[in-house]
């Protein structure tokens, strides 16, 4: 296996050591956006965004933490009753869970708290030290089409069949505050954000092994996640997932044109929630949960690094108004303690085409999901749902679209 850039010691000096010097302009991206490449004192890869109004310098501190060795790539292994592949990654036991905002490891560093990232940022991404996948990647030569051998190899199906779970894991931070989510930050936050997936996808995607990348973002212990620190996550997978195969036989069934004329018909629809120049959002026909809502662009593309400046402008303040709109919808509720709910929570997933197929039928796709059903109550997919695939929405898509529409206002 080849092991991931930045490993090998091909770095200048300052980068090797984790900080960019202070004369480094950095890579200028769009919206005004700064790039800056570190590194970790372990090698992972840390990448500052600086917003297009940012206050900080361009210099960093260096990471002069002692750390582990990373743990080794974990395997993925493929259940022969259905094709599916799993990740085995027991190192992710260990990751921290809900630690107090003073230990907060997405924090910038401060003398009691030797967090993940050494100096203040205005958006950061790195490598996640326990990743489901990574850090070695594919060591195949690229010249060699390894790309289609690899997608054929995994297409085949048999029992006892395993693999390195090669590729890539990053942490997306939104902010150095130490709660809050995407919905939470200025516009021009948002847009650095929208910028760093951008870029990230384009990365990640150059990588060898790398079939398919995803960016998300969890919100909510209810959800399951383990931090409250505002952030995200990037998998960059070694296959194409399980989800995105249903979608590619739906597209042979239907047609190449299947997202256009779902954006067509979506739009005159009662369940449209928002809508731009270059984006809408709306309550799927079929929605699966009590709060579901799905944001297509108006042109097909295939993922956020395909995306032009303006769209990205637009999707910064559409798609933080749409997650704005969503917490509003648990105006009112309280936890199990009986304390204000903290907004409602939420997985927001974003579906990319696969890197080396259906570039040109595969449109990216936001899919923003929640189970609250009502003040203080969850859907958890249990029986049909978790055990058949067999979905029974509680809610119907046309109320929620429209209750969602009414704290959109409120939010605004």
């Amino acid at each position: 296996m080849r092991r991931a850039p930045g490993r090998d010691g091909s770095r200048p000096l300052h980068y090797r050591r984790g900080v960019p010097p202070a004369d480094d302009p950095g890579t200028p991206l769009t919206g005004g956006v700064v790039k800056r490449v570190a590194a970790l004192a372990d090698g992972r890869e840390l990448v500052y965004y600086d917003d297009a109004d940012t206050a900080l310098p361009p210099g960093r501190r260096i990471d002069e933490r002692t750390l582990d060795a990373r743990p080794p790539t974990a395997s993925i292994r493929q259940d022969v009753l259905t094709g599916d592949w799993i990740s085995i990654a027991s190192a992710r036991q260990g990751r921290a869970f809900l630690p107090p905002a003073e230990a907060d490891p997405l924090a910038p560093q401060s003398p009691g708290n030797p967090s993940e990232i050494p100096d203040r940022y205005d958006v950061a991404v790195f490598e996640n030290r326990s990743p489901s996948f990574g850090p070695d990647l594919d060591a195949s030569d690229p010249a060699s089409g390894y790309a289609s051998a690899a997608l054929a190899e995994l297409a085949d199906i048999g029992l006892g069949r395993s693999r390195p779970a090669v590729g890539r894991t990053e942490v997306v931070c939104f902010s150095p505050e130490t709660r809050g989510s995407f919905g939470t930050q200025t516009v021009t936050r948002a847009r650095t954000v929208v910028e760093a997936w951008a870029d990230r996808t384009a990365a990640l995607s150059a990588l060898p092994g790398v079939q398919q990348v995803f960016p998300f973002e969890n919100r909510g212990e209810a959800i399951g996640v383990t931090l409250h620190h505002p952030h995200g996550q990037i998998y960059a997978y070694p296959y194409v997932t399980p989800r995105t195969h249903r979608l590619l036989d739906a597209i042979e069934r239907v047609g190449a044109d299947l997202f256009a004329r779902l954006l067509d018909a979506e739009r005159s629809e009662p369940r449209l929630v928002l809508s731009g120049e270059h984006w809408s959002a709306f309550v799927p026909f079929a929605a699966r949960w009590p709060i579901e809502v799905h944001l297509l662009p108006h042109r097909h593309v295939p993922d956020l690094a395909a995306t032009s400046p303006e769209e990205r402008d637009e999707l910064a303040g559409l798609y933080r108004s749409l997650l704005r709109g969503v917490d509003a919808m648990s105006d009112g509720d309280v936890d199990a303690d009986g304390a204000p709910a903290d907004g409602t929570p939420y997985i927001a997933a974003w579906h990319q085409a696969p890197v080396h197929v259906a570039r040109d039928t595969v449109r990216v796709m936001l899919q923003v999901t929640s189970p609250r059903r009502g003040p203080g109550r969850l859907k958890y997919p249990a029986g049909s749902e978790a055990a058949m695939g067999a979905w029974i929405g509680d809610l119907v898509p046309e109320r929620t679209a429209e209750h969602l529409r009414d704290a959109i206002g409120r939010a605004s």
